[in-house]
């Protein structure tokens, strides 16, 4: 990203000084209760939704979707994080490998990481020529357009950190074995390359960011912040409804029928760990 854009993070968080926790849980809380609005009108209108999500590695990427998703439904908010592409998928057109997961009506797909790793790490660590890179930057535009006209809501976000901030995240997953998982070889390669993938960055959203789909940078130093903002601005750019929650009628329980006998055989059951309180 730019120096301006890294300034801005910065700033963010030194002049907030963090979100308290309990702040934050009570606007998490609020912000998940309007994403189940969301997810009901998703439904019922048959909308088509398109989240993506790229940035610094580090930047906090998994957080934002584990929260934006925990309490909805995943037959409705379908996360994708695709692989590396196999041997078939190389041979084939590079956005072949996304048509698959776009939206049927009354779905949100959310991309962790998406068509953009292309103008990002394949480029700089040289995954693909600079040609099919900027061929991409020169076509993409083009793609989103046709998606958002054929009826499709295409957001995207970019996380930003800073080299401070990252640094102390990569080192946490170091000394931490639950999030040792996470710090992968082309993190490494990102902490040692961060100049190169702050032009490659720049020169991507410069080429990416248009009316039908612009970029919106995430200030991410601050988890939890981030976090908030991120999700707020998702709700604000989605003209949802309230849908009116059909209460069900429960019935009368059966009784249980005088001539059930409970199956004696033996069940394996799982045993307590902790001990019951006296």
């Amino acid at each position: 990203m730019s120096k301006k854009n890294d300034k801005a993070a910065t700033t963010s968080a030194e002049s907030d000084a963090g979100l308290k926790g309990k702040a934050y849980d009570k606007e998490l809380n609020r912000l998940q209760i309007e994403l189940s609005y969301l997810q009901a009108w998703v439904k019922k209108s048959g909308a088509r939704i398109v989240i993506i999500f790229e940035g610094r590695d580090a930047a906090g990427k998994g957080g934002v979707i584990k929260r934006l998703t925990e309490k909805v439904s995943p037959r409705v908010f379908r996360v994708v994080a695709l692989p590396a592409p196999g041997d078939r998928e190389k041979s084939q057109i590079y956005m072949q490998r996304y048509f698959q997961h776009l939206p049927a009506g009354g779905e949100v797909v959310i991309f962790d990481r998406s068509w953009y790793n292309r103008p990002g790490v394949e480029r700089v660590m040289g995954f693909c020529s600079e040609k099919k890179a900027r061929r991409f930057l020169e076509t993409t535009p083009r793609f989103e357009a046709a998606l958002v006209e054929s009826g499709i809501l295409l957001l995207k976000y970019f996380l930003d950190v800073s080299e401070e901030e990252q640094e102390k995240r990569f080192r946490q997953r170091v000394e931490d074995p639950l999030r040792q998982w996470k710090l992968s070889p082309m993190d490494v390669e990102s902490y040692n390359r961060w100049w190169d993938y702050t032009r490659a960055y720049d020169e991507m959203i410069t080429a990416t960011d248009t009316r039908h789909a612009p970029w919106w940078i995430v200030p991410s130093n601050d988890k939890k912040r981030a976090r908030i903002n991120c999700i707020s601005h998702i709700l604000k750019s989605i003209p949802y409804e309230h849908v009116p929650f059909d209460k069900p009628v429960f019935g009368k329980r059966q009784k249980r029928p005088d001539d059930f006998v409970s199956d004696p055989t033996p069940r394996n059951t799982v045993p307590e760990v902790l001990q019951t309180p006296s």
